[in-house]
């Protein structure tokens, strides 16, 4: 999944795209911050063929990159400093096989660097670009976060208010008169624990048995879908506890709601948005 967003930095734009919950920062848009974009490719070549800069690029491939060709990596290193020795990020890509650089066509188009790669980038700019740019990139990110967590309390709020819903029909349904209070509790866990079941595969107790060094309860760990999922697995099983189905008759129907729920969430553009915004 790859989505792109874009800062402002010292009045120049630059695009960001995150693939697979890494961050590429276009350093073909950085590189106009410091001439016009006819000559941003010259720049970026020159600050690639240094020896300086192959030596952080081949470090950081070492550390992330199992497929890095170390040999090609020497090559180039030797190489480095040489009045002819000339290098594109293409070419370093091709040869090395690195994944730290990527150039795209198009829309948003230029040659794309990890985030780590690009900040030191950001040094062949200025100090001062440089410290703008990890300031805006990181208000992005704290934006990001902030929208996150908005869209999972909602959903949150949303299981809760539904679970109120729940109990009403475990109240009129399932919980026979004169009952204590202990045991009215008891038919609440039971029920909760159906749901718990039916889509997390365990119960609350086995989860805190399991997660001893986490705080809270198992949904307050839940996905953003296994938080939509669960809200309407408590409307769905309010529904067949009024038509007077038993428990094993319910977390089986439920079971069989919940998979086919996350399978239709997971491949959805809608939630895939939400996370994104």
């Amino acid at each position: 999944m790859t989505k792109t967003n874009k800062i402002e930095v010292l009045d120049t734009e630059i695009s960001i795209s995150t693939i697979s919950g890494e961050d590429y920062i276009c350093i073909t848009d950085m590189a106009k911050a410091k001439s016009d974009e006819s000559r941003a490719a010259d720049i970026i070549k020159n600050w690639i063929r240094t020896r300086t800069t192959l030596e952080f690029l081949g470090t950081w491939e070492k550390i992330y990159n199992p497929n890095f060709k170390v040999v090609e990596f020497d090559h180039f290193k030797t190489q480095a400093g040489l009045p002819s020795f000339v290098l594109s990020p293409t070419q370093w890509v091709e040869k090395t096989s690195a994944i730290g650089i990527y150039s795209k066509q198009g829309r948003y188009g230029g040659t794309y660097a990890h985030k780590d790669i690009a900040f030191e980038f950001g040094s062949a700019i200025s100090a001062e670009f440089k410290l703008y740019l990890i300031k805006e990139f990181q208000r992005l990110k704290n934006e990001e976060n902030d929208r996150q967590k908005l869209d999972w309390n909602l959903q949150r709020t949303l299981a809760k208010v539904n679970y109120s819903i729940h109990t009403d029909a475990i109240k009129e349904k399932l919980i026979p008169e004169k009952l204590s209070a202990q045991q009215i509790s008891l038919v609440y866990a039971s029920e909760a624990d159906l749901l718990n079941v039916a889509l997390f595969g365990t119960t609350a107790a086995n989860w805190r048995i399991n997660n001893q060094n986490l705080n809270g309860n198992i949904r307050d760990y839940a996905t953003l879908e296994q938080l939509v999922i669960l809200s309407n697995l408590e409307s769905i099983n309010a529904v067949l506890i009024r038509q007077g189905l038993s428990q094993t008759e319910r977390i089986q129907q439920l079971n069989e709601i919940a998979i086919l729920q996350m399978t239709s969430l997971v491949r959805s553009n809608s939630i895939k948005s939400l996370k994104e915004k």
